[in-house]
């Protein structure tokens, strides 16, 4: 065995130098000009990045006088892989680790559950701050009064931040971007420094999620923005373009949860009351990119009377109103859903010259936990006191419907909430500035939870034979454009062909089908959408009008187990717009579905033998919605 591994050794180091044992000629070099790797010049996104854009911890008020103790550090060790303890005392871990996070803890009264268990000097020198320290204490009771006290507090007309000129925000601001830099990993795990501005005009949810390129030499160099000091998103705006003068940094804002926004979200008039200009749309679209359409409060991609022809419209719809605010009417949701808000903006563009709501969209899990749970059998609910237990609170605890609380049926339960969702960017690498570029250029895609990877690509020259090809993504960024950005008119007016991949998550369910969305402005100036079935698992045959049957279920309730007996591990498609006109605007994003598998509500009947609500379902099909393709017709 030496003599074998002395003569490797001899024949590795002779022709290390340039010559072989068996003649003293050197070896042939290449020429400078060719090259043997095929990476070398390669600079388009190759991976996609899993993580969670809205994650609470207890330095957010709702979150820490809500039970929960875990911190920043805490949220970065869960979504980095450790094991960590929940703040009830349950021990908590991801399957598999995320690869960034933002923490994104309401500006609003930052750090004051903190101080308040630490007894901290500042809050019994001010008047706001003694009461809080009075009424907190160890009871149920009084946890709840000190929560309810304090949110009667902040949603008010017109409040001011009790604890100004006290240094509270400053302080934990830093702590806040300490953490981030402590945690960042570049390559291996991205702490993103954000924070969420919680506008609430009259309790309805218009909240924006901050999101920083940069690091904390930057970011502490600004107090973040609070709903105390505006509740205007273009007030916001104002705000984030003197931060990027100030700084020379970059910054964007994620707008969020539209469905509890009661038509506020994307509404026909300004904040103010104005009509939109171009002038608004422009600003709106440079500094909101993304958009967040499913998490825990519901999913907001559209609602079954938005769409009544798509069969899969009514997904964990939140429908009821906000928190304290007026009850729901029909004629908000075309100004809360992301589909109808999308084919409106095709509307806004004609008339104004710009898009107002053009977004790529995400998911992430708006959880106050400190933990970015956002599986079906790892959920540890909204909030700290509805983590997994054998109380029935956790389920029927009712998280809406205050106007009316003599009639529960207007209630919304915890039980109606998801375990969603994630953020899917494509990006060449694991850093901030690769992240943050992807949500800027809307190359970034929504799950409820599951880890699907799904790839689209816009072109006028793509064929059928291009969907195997081994350089796929090569060829779709040389041939055509990506999800979130625009499709130029052809000069020979051929219609877009799309080529879509989509393969499950690795530990999850088999995929049932994928779709085309398709929203379009008509001649007359109406909007119009459809949704196109563009492969599936199985030899299924659609049916009249396209529908296709249903890929079936193998959910055991009782075991709350499920099956990849049906459904496909992959699937891929080549579709080209057979409904096609040159003249009309359009939109194109792609959805993929899961075949069906548990509720977190079964499994927790399962787990801890509690009953759960007769509305809610036993199974659900998680899925994934990409950023859209703008086709531009020509002016």
């Amino acid at each position: 065995m030496t003599h074998f591994r002395l003569a490797v050794f001899v024949v590795l180091a002779s022709t290390l130098t340039g010559y072989t044992l068996a003649s003293d000629s050197p070896i042939t070099v290449p020429p400078e000009s060719t090259t043997y790797s095929p990476y070398l010049e390669q600079d388009f996104p190759n991976q996609v990045l899993f993580g969670d854009t809205h994650l609470h911890t207890t330095f957010s008020a709702d979150a820490g006088l809500a039970l929960a103790t875990l911190t920043p550090d805490d949220a970065y060790r869960f979504a980095k892989g450790e094991k960590v303890v929940s703040s009830l005392g349950i021990p908590a871990r991801l399957q598999r680790p995320l690869d960034f996070l933002v923490v994104a803890d309401h500006a609003e009264n930052l750090g004051v559950p903190v101080a308040l268990r630490n007894n901290d000097p500042v809050l019994q020198k001010n008047d706001w701050g003694k009461k809080l320290v009075e009424l907190n204490g160890p009871s149920m009771e009084e946890v709840v009064a000190a929560y309810s006290w304090w949110f009667g507090t902040v949603n008010t007309p017109d409040a001011v931040d009790p604890m100004a000129g006290t240094g509270m925000m400053e302080t934990y601001w830093k702590m806040t971007t300490e953490a981030a830099e402590q945690h960042n990993q570049p390559g291996q795990f991205t702490a993103l420094i954000g924070y969420e501005w919680t506008s609430g005009p009259s309790g309805n949810n218009l909240h924006r999620i901050v999101v920083f390129r940069d690091g904390k030499d930057r970011a502490d160099q600004i107090v973040p923005l609070s709903a105390y000091d505006t509740e205007d998103p273009e007030a916001l705006w104002d705000w984030l373009q003197s931060y990027e003068s100030k700084t020379g940094g970059k910054v964007l804002a994620l707008a969020h949860n539209g469905n509890l926004s009661n038509g506020l979200m994307f509404d026909d008039v300004t904040l103010s009351g104005k009509p939109l200009s171009a002038d608004y749309a422009a600003r709106r679209q440079r500094w909101e990119p993304i958009y967040e359409v499913t998490q825990i409060k519901g999913d907001g991609e559209t609602h079954p009377a938005l769409s009544p022809d798509d069969e899969f419209a009514d997904f964990v719809t939140w429908d009821k109103g906000s928190f304290g605010a007026q009850r729901k009417t029909p004629d908000m949701l075309p100004r809360e859903y992301a589909r109808a808000a999308l084919q409106r903006g095709l509307a806004y563009e004609q008339k104004l010259g710009v898009n107002p709501f053009k977004f790529g969209m995400l998911g992430s899990t708006d959880s106050h936990t400190g933990l970015a749970t956002f599986e079906e059998n790892n959920f540890f609910g909204k909030v700290s006191a509805m983590e997994p237990t054998n109380d029935e609170t956790r389920l029927l605890e009712a998280v809406t419907g205050v106007l009316t609380p003599d009639d529960p049926s207007d209630d919304l339960l915890s039980a109606d909430g998801a375990a969603s969702g994630l953020a899917a960017v494509w990006a060449r690498e694991n850093t901030r500035e690769a992240i943050w570029d992807a949500m800027n250029r809307r190359e970034v895609y929504a799950t409820t939870g599951t880890r699907i990877r799904v790839r689209v690509f816009a072109g006028y020259d793509f064929v059928e034979e291009d969907l195997p090809r081994a350089d796929f993504a090569a060829h779709g960024y040389a041939h055509g454009v990506p999800m979130g950005a625009d499709l130029p008119a052809d000069p020979k007016g051929r219609a877009p062909a799309l080529l879509i991949r989509a393969l499950r998550d690795p530990d999850g369910a088999n995929l049932d089908r994928v779709q085309v969305v398709k929203g379009w402005l008509k001649a007359n100036g109406e909007t119009a959408e459809k949704v196109y079935n563009i492969a599936w698992s199985g030899d299924r045959k659609p049916g009249k009008g396209g529908k296709l049957p249903a890929v079936g279920n193998t959910v055991d309730v009782e075991a709350a187990s499920w099956s990849n007996s049906i459904g496909a591990a992959t699937l891929a498609g080549y579709w080209q717009d057979p409904d096609f006109d040159p003249k009309q605007s359009a939109f194109y994003y792609i959805r993929v579905l899961e075949i069906p598998t548990p509720r977190w509500t079964t499994y927790d009947r399962k787990v801890f033998g509690v009953e759960v609500p007769e509305n809610i379902p036993d199974s659900i099909q998680e899925r994934a919605y990409t950023s859209p393709i703008w086709y531009q017709a020509k002016k």
